[in-house]
């Protein structure tokens, strides 16, 4: 079967840049229109919108703060009005915040860190189910991590351990859901290069020890990650749902 989604329309949250950027042109090369969300990221949302019409697909960019129900309930409406209906929803926005050990971390980056992660995918398909169940082709992706399987780098345990309470959602969700015929993944991506999270938080000397110790020896790519999400969305993986898939060049074997 093909990995074609002409006419479907997609919801992509964190879509300004980075794997999320790379997931809603990944969506668009395969056919599908696409909403790109993004935090503060305008201009940077706005290239990427510029990028999918060029593919002759329909796009527009919508900003929100994903900590923030109101805005993502606005959010969820804006773009199923915009699109004339949601088929996919793709929960890429997150965030590590900052590193930090628990022993010296506040309740209030506690709460950040978990909100911007579990709470937004929380929140985003919260508000996106009751139009998926009106589509024949209702597809939801959270993004998990590496770090649920393996607890993450130095000042990132709240983090891994979002990830991980996103890898719980998502199993929860794809039972909750199934009897919509909505299927429900998460991708566990791994050493993603050149991104602004690793960029932020993870040295030069850092990324060139993880890509060593990776089994297919470099990095991944936004369009790697973009790649596992159209075939999730296809009808060839119809009969998947409530699975973790790690996209880390063989890191979790290593």
């Amino acid at each position: 079967m093909s990995n074609d989604l002409t006419g479907r329309k997609a919801l992509v949250t964190g879509a300004g840049h980075g794997i999320g950027a790379g997931v809603a042109l990944a969506l668009a090369e395969a056919g599908a229109d696409v909403i790109v969300h993004y935090g503060t990221s305008m201009a940077a949302a706005d290239e990427v919108v510029d990028q999918i019409t060029a593919l002759g697909r329909k796009a527009s960019a919508m900003g929100a703060d994903v900590t923030s129900t109101e805005q993502v309930d606005e959010l969820v409406a804006n773009a199923a009005a915009a699109l004339g209906g949601l088929d996919i929803v793709v929960c890429n926005a997150g965030h590590l915040v900052g590193r930090a050990e628990v022993a010296s971390m506040t309740d209030e980056q506690f709460h950040a860190i978990v909100d911007v992660n579990l709470g937004a995918t929380f929140r985003t398909v919260r508000a996106a189910v009751p139009h998926l169940r009106d589509s024949e082709h209702g597809r939801i992706i959270t993004m998990s991590s590496l770090a649920a399987h393996n607890g993450g780098g130095n000042g990132a345990v709240v983090y891994a351990a979002a990830k991980a309470g996103v890898r719980g959602l998502t199993k929860g969700l794809a039972k909750e859901l199934a009897p919509s015929a909505i299927t429900v993944n998460a991708l566990a991506p791994g050493f993603i290069g050149n991104t602004s999270f690793h960029d932020t938080f993870t040295t030069p000397e850092a990324q060139q020890s993880i890509v060593s110790g990776l089994a297919l020896k470099r990095a991944g790519t936004a369009a790697d990650v973009g790649s596992a999400v159209v075939w999730l969305c296809s009808d060839g993986a119809g009969f998947v749902t409530g699975t973790t898939i790690d996209i880390d060049g063989g890191a979790a074997f290593r």
